[in-house]
């Protein structure tokens, strides 16, 4: 709250300034002398006569008229008679603090994509701040034509470019447009940037820019939840088979009773077969090396043929290694 106070027929006459005030003009009314200035933390008091400023005050406090103000208004008119007869001056009150305001898409945002031809339609929300930078420009623009300007005020020329600026940056950032929150942080970024562009002629700056989330339809929603839960599973019987052990769990699969028994029963077969296929193969890659190796093992340690007849003489021969007629080697 800041307020003039003013003694004027034993009445003490103020005005309050509410805190989603940007700024609020005290005008053309007259300061008489022993009336004080109050200012609260977070606020500026600014002198205006005839759309200039005369003087800035940015302390809080309690300012008295004659004593204090005086010196910094010395090119006011009615100075130099010391507000004996009054005089009619502009203060304008405004909110230095930082404005942190939520924000949303009115409507769904149609974002060109190849999978959809109508585009992928998204809503947005998230939050922004904004502050007051330049007094100038904002007396300039605003002040002069405005007895007041509001948050609200803000937000809604916010609200007015912000499907543009989403559109323009989702389809510029978004990498992946199912996934876009892994894109959030760049796409609010340049969205700041843009904002602050449309903004920074009225003596406002944006501080900050953020989206919380992106909103799909339902149905696009379920498909991205559905392609999530496969790519972590990695096989599509696996998938299959777990979603109908879900199903069966959770008590929707068709039929109930009967129905739901022998689906039950069907899919404890075909798991158990599988998981003996899974076995087998297994083991006999485990086996394999082994009959390798001992089959090796025998092709080195297998007696070598021996002939029937000595090749030498003729004579024949039984098991011996040598003939028993010549002499001759066998082996």
């Amino acid at each position: 709250m800041g307020f003039f106070s003013g003694q004027l027929a034993n009445v003490v006459e103020w005005e309050e300034f509410r805190d989603d005030m940007i700024f609020w003009k005290w005008s053309n009314r007259e300061i008489k002398k022993g009336s004080k200035l109050i200012i609260r933390p977070g606020q500026d008091a600014i002198f205006l006569n005839s759309g200039r400023i005369e003087g800035i005050f940015k302390d809080d406090g309690e300012y008295d008229i004659e004593s204090q103000i005086i010196p910094f208004l010395s090119t006011l008119k009615g100075f130099k008679f010391g507000f004996n007869s009054g005089m009619r001056a502009e203060v304008l009150f405004i909110n230095t603090k930082e404005f942190q305001v939520k924000w949303g898409t009115k409507n769904a945002i149609n974002i060109p994509s190849p999978q959809l031809p109508g585009g992928l339609p998204i809503r947005a929300n998230g939050m922004f701040n904004f502050k007051v930078n330049d007094y100038m420009a904002l007396i300039d623009k605003i002040a002069g034509v405005k007895e007041s300007y509001l948050v609200d005020d803000v937000k809604q020329r916010i609200l007015s470019i912000i499907d543009q600026l989403l559109m323009k940056w989702i389809t510029k950032e978004g990498k992946d447009m199912f996934n876009l929150s892994a894109n959030a942080f760049d796409i609010g970024n340049g969205i700041k940037t843009d904002l602050d562009m449309q903004i920074c002629d009225l003596g406002l700056t944006i501080t900050n820019f953020t989206i919380m989330s992106f909103n799909y339809p339902e149905n696009i929603q379920n498909m991205i939840n559905k392609t999530a839960e496969q790519s972590m599973i990695g096989d599509v019987n696996r998938y299959q088979q777990i979603s109908m052990v879900d199903g069966i769990a959770s008590g929707k699969v068709q039929g109930g009773g009967i129905a739901s028994d022998m689906t039950g029963m069907m899919m404890g077969m075909t798991m158990a077969n599988q998981m003996m296929q899974n076995i087998n193969t297994n083991m006999q890659q485990f086996n394999q090396p082994n009959n390798n190796m001992q089959a090796s093992y025998a092709g080195n340690n297998s007696p070598s043929n021996k002939p029937n007849f000595c090749p030498n003489c003729g004579q024949k021969t039984s098991e011996a290694n040598f003939c028993p007629n010549c002499g001759q080697k066998l082996v």
